[in-house]
């Protein structure tokens, strides 16, 4: 990322506030379009519009699929949907033209898809609208090379060319029969090494790695990774080609989805930015902070159901944050093993026992281990006090166990409802430890002082 310095952005305010257009267009023509879009983030938005105004119409589109969607938004905002069309959308392949106008109210997407010049690429658009944008459908471009296995190498390589004009990057060149089923790819390499070959069928290669147009964005991601991909041809129930999809565009799924799943882990309720409002900002952190001061009530209510025990014992509260805490960690760690698990495709829900049954023992393992040592620790410090003693370790042994299971069966649970199992990392699993660990440990509590009554 292109860092500008104080000196750079105030000579291009200077500029900008001058009207000095070819200044101007010889201060862009130096930056990559991805630089641009970072230098409209140091200006305000009428400076931006001025400079985007100056750009050739390609690298205008390529400057607006670098912004970030809320800065996409306003800059688009005040623009009519003629210009949007003309300037935008006539210049950016069909998958990135469907990102930009899924981001628009439906009448200003019925009415800039009205002026796009071109009645092909306004129905791929229409096309591709209509696909779930989660799904493989709603990731694909339409512009790709396809030639038929039938062809002899010469009449490929004419209509090679002439699909070629139309795109910016050939990645492969997908082979169709006369039903338009995807058959398989033919190398580049071919075309040099084997040109006078009667048929494109005898040298292209068969069964490629392909993904049919439902299958969610996660999956279409494990593929790529797997089999090491730069593009991925899209198919329909019966084989047809419909598209493809790209590297760029399935890295920049995950990275959205990985920041979704990571505010979501911490309790954030919505997608946002740190330049969006307060209010949006607070209408998305709020609800689990309610939900964390109900929590917090219900433990006040159990904690008043044994205040006689704690007032005569008071030893038993300085431990209450210990159980607290390490059942908070423990399902933490247990569900985001189980989360991660999910999201690269290694652990399936009809693999839940088989989870379950792991987390069991590494469960008894950790327990044994810390109320061990938390035993030792409460003995030697609170010497004579056996039933806090035992108590404090009884309690934690039992907290790792069910915080465990719990952090284990509530994403596969979620996963298995279709939601994001990623709210199980978050403070759901810690609220519901803390509530269940305290009840467990004031439980544990009464029954040990009945056992070692105090003298």
């Amino acid at each position: 990322m292109k860092e500008f310095s104080d000196e750079y952005l105030d000579n291009i305010r200077a500029i900008i506030s001058g009207r000095q257009d070819d200044e101007a267009r010889r201060e862009l023509a130096d930056l990559h379009p991805a630089d641009i879009a970072e230098l409209y983030k140091e200006l305000d938005l009428e400076e931006a519009e001025y400079l985007y105004h100056l750009l050739d119409d390609d690298v205008a589109a390529e400057v607006l699929m670098e912004l970030d969607e809320d800065d996409r938004r306003k800059l688009l905002a005040d623009m009519p949907a003629e210009e949007i069309a003309k300037q935008f959308i006539d210049h950016l392949d069909t998958d990135d033209a469907v990102d930009i106008i899924q981001e628009l109210d439906e009448e200003d997407r019925d009415e800039i898809l009205s002026h796009i010049d071109d009645v092909e690429q306004a129905g791929d658009i229409i096309d591709l609208l209509k696909y779930d944008e989660d799904s493989a459908g709603g990731l694909m471009g339409t512009e790709m090379i396809v030639v038929n296995e039938n062809w002899s190498m010469p009449e490929c390589i004419k209509q090679m060319r002439m699909q070629a004009e139309e795109l910016d990057e050939i990645y492969y060149v997908y082979v169709v029969d006369n039903d338009s089923k995807l058959r398989g790819i033919l190398p580049l390499k071919r075309l040099i090494t084997d040109p006078s070959v009667s048929r494109i069928k005898q040298v292209m290669d068969v069964d490629p790695v392909s993904v049919k147009v439902d299958t969610p964005i996660n999956d279409v991601a494990l593929d790529f990774e797997k089999y090491n991909l730069v593009a991925m041809p899209v198919v329909d129930s019966i084989g047809r080609l419909l598209g493809r999809i790209t590297v760029d565009d399935v890295m920049d799924q995950v990275r959205e989805s990985s920041e979704r799943d990571y505010q979501l882990a911490s309790g954030i309720s919505s997608d946002v930015d740190v330049d969006d409002s307060v209010f949006a900002q607070t209408k998305a952190r709020i609800p689990w902070l309610l939900i964390g001061i109900i929590g917090g009530i219900v433990n006040s209510v159990i904690l008043t159901g044994f205040e006689a025990q704690i007032a005569a014992v008071t030893a038993l509260a300085i431990f209450i944050p210990l159980i607290g805490g390490t059942g908070g960690n423990v399902g933490v760690q247990a569900s985001a093993i189980v989360v991660q698990g999910l999201a690269n495709g290694q652990l399936e829900v009809k693999d839940a026992w088989t989870q379950i049954g792991r987390e069991v023992l590494v469960a008894l393992f950790n327990a044994v281990i810390i109320s061990g040592v938390v035993l030792v620790y409460v003995l030697f410090t609170q010497p004579h006090m056996y039933a806090v003693s035992f108590a404090v370790a009884a309690s934690l042994f039992c907290v790792v166990i069910f915080a465990t299971l719990f952090g284990t069966f509530v994403p596969l649970t979620l996963e298995k409802l279709h939601i994001n199992p990623a709210l199980a990392t978050g403070p759901f699993i810690q609220i519901m430890n803390d509530v269940v660990g305290l009840l467990i440990y004031v439980t544990m509590s009464v029954w040990m002082l009945r056992m070692f009554p105090l003298e």
